[in-house]
């Protein structure tokens, strides 16, 4: 089960918003995937990241050299009802800017089983 206080501190962050946003839309990303699209250094989107899976928002997975991660599964609905939300009240211009972004990142991780 979540707790609401850890969830809630996640999303209290602009760039914590912005990964949610995009694991929200895309589905499971790769930590390159997540650098590129919000073109900040890696270790400070790893650390956002760190954050938010102790809050249990997030998952990852290791697939070789690649650490992808994703919404947790097991999110109750209203966190997923909220997730939503922030994501549809997100400065618009900065969210299609993180995704273009992404679509345009050059040599994006191949997905053969998700």
């Amino acid at each position: 089960m979540i707790e609401t206080q850890p969830f809630f501190e996640s999303l209290s962050d602009a760039t914590r918003r912005r990964l949610l946003t995009l694991l929200l839309n895309q589905g499971e990303l790769c930590v390159c995937e997540l650098v590129a699209a919000l073109d900040l250094p890696q270790p400070k989107i790893s650390r956002h990241l760190a954050v938010m899976r102790e809050a249990g928002l997030t998952t990852m997975r290791r697939e070789g050299t690649w650490i992808y991660y994703r919404l947790h599964p097991e999110l109750p609905l209203w966190a997923y009802r909220i997730l939503e939300i922030a994501a549809r009240d997100a400065a618009e211009a900065e969210s299609k800017a993180d995704a273009d972004r992404l679509a345009g990142m050059p040599d994006r991780p191949l997905r053969c089983c998700t």
